[in-house]
């Protein structure tokens, strides 16, 4: 009698009995590393899974983030809060006439209406006026300037028009009817700074005409390098703002007046996203522009994937501000810090979801990753398990493959191989 299997017939008994007891093995061994490549997740992956993502955390030892699902609500708040410097200062006042301080250089004229007054000695034959000047002279440490007969007259916080009012009150009940006239000689205190990375970086005299923002960096000389790679810090009275140059080109509300002791900084920072998991492409991306929406970013990372993305699970990394994490919906006792991590979730399979990705701005360092599709992972689990049978079952086959050979070295006639089929006899 002839024992038939798949593409193999051997003879009962024997070597038989054992083949076959290697075949069940070889099943429940394939069995059982199903099991563990689902428990376990061993195929290879970019990224994790959309799933387990939108399940939260499963590791509490892991880092905690907030889930945050892009909808037109989301994307107004996050647009709200871009980085800019309107209303980030109280100060939205145009020009203002420059006002004294320590070290500034004063010049002091003092007329009165004629000889014989306090400063006009009656026996001057012939004058060019009546008036005297007085020697230059410093705002001292206490702001104070000093004045003949005056005596001590505050100068620091005051305009030439109020310090003039000061010095004829001064001098009204003394001399014959005095004007004064004040003039700035060194402007020492009413300055601004410009730093960085700026052709001629400085200190520069506050202008009583006023200059913005753009005006004063053009007083020093322009920018280093690209302006959609410079970032501008602004700082008054010990608060700051940073915003890429481009939102005070482009946005007028940014491009404030600029006030003395103020203090601008140029910086460079390409402004660049990763982008990871089945786009097009990964790596690096620079904005190369001074804005770039999450359409844009997508696009060049030569977009989604056809045979491998999930159009649903378009998920961007970011950490926001504590109380932006509060406005989107996102339960921020369980953060500590002023900066919550937050995923958003994009669905292009939504056809709106295009339009949204155009409004929403990425941000320099945001990462962006695009998870599988769940058929991708079943075909790679399916492989996965195919190769480990493969595995367990080539052996068996070599064998059985030897055996016969020797058999048919060996004369044996009841030993016959078929190849494709099953026959008896």
């Amino acid at each position: 009698m002839i024992i038939s299997a798949p593409y193999v017939c051997y003879e009962s008994g024997g070597l038989g009995v054992e083949m076959d007891r290697w075949r069940r093995l070889s099943l429940a061994f394939a069995c059982i590393a199903a099991s563990v490549a689902a428990g376990c997740t061993v195929t290879p992956v970019s990224g994790p899974e959309s799933w387990d993502i939108k399940s939260g955390q499963s590791n509490p030892a892991s880092l905690a983030y907030g889930l945050v699902r892009l909808t037109p609500r989301s994307a107004d708040v996050l647009a709200a809060h871009a980085p800019r410097i309107a209303g980030e200062f109280a100060d939205r006042h145009g020009p203002q006439g420059i006002r004294f301080g320590v070290g500034d250089v004063l010049s002091i004229t003092i007329f009165e209406s004629g000889a014989g007054g306090l400063f006009i000695p009656a026996e001057t034959a012939v004058r060019s006026g009546n008036y005297v000047t007085l020697p230059n002279q410093e705002v001292d440490v206490q702001g104070n300037i000093s004045v003949p007969y005056a005596g001590s007259i505050r100068a620091l916080g005051r305009t030439a028009t109020d310090l003039q009012s000061a010095i004829v009150d001064a001098l009204k009940d003394i001399a014959l009817k005095p004007q004064a006239v004040v003039s700035l000689v060194a402007q020492r205190a009413s300055s601004f700074s410009v730093l960085g990375d700026v052709r001629i970086s400085g200190r520069y005299p506050a202008l009583p005409s006023g200059e913005r923002l753009l005006e004063a960096i053009a007083r020093a000389g322009g920018l280093t390098y690209q302006g959609n790679e410079s970032w501008v810090v602004f700082e008054r009275n010990k608060r700051r703002a940073v915003v890429p140059f481009g939102a005070i080109v482009d946005v007028q509300a940014n491009n404030i007046f600029v006030r003395p002791n103020d203090i601008i900084y140029i910086y460079r920072e390409p402004q660049t996203f990763l982008a990871f998991g089945a786009s097009g492409r990964q790596g690096q991306f620079p904005f190369e522009a001074w804005r770039v929406s999450l359409a844009e970013a997508v696009a060049k990372a030569n977009g989604l994937t056809d045979i491998q993305a999930d159009p649903g699970s378009v998920f961007l990394y970011r950490g926001e501000p504590r109380d932006v994490a509060v406005e989107l919906g996102v339960d921020v006792s369980r953060f500590e810090g002023p900066v919550v991590p937050v995923i958003y979730n994009l669905d292009l399979r939504d056809p709106a979801g295009y339009f949204l990705a155009s409004k929403f701005e990425i941000r320099n360092k945001d990462v962006i990753y695009v998870s599988n599709a769940a058929s991708v992972e079943a075909s790679k689990f399916l492989t996965y398990v195919r190769l480990i049978v493969g595995t367990i079952n080539d052996p068996i086959v070599t064998a059985i493959s030897a055996y016969t050979l020797k058999a048919s070295i060996a004369g044996t006639s009841n030993a016959t191989v078929l190849v494709g089929g099953t026959t008896g006899q």
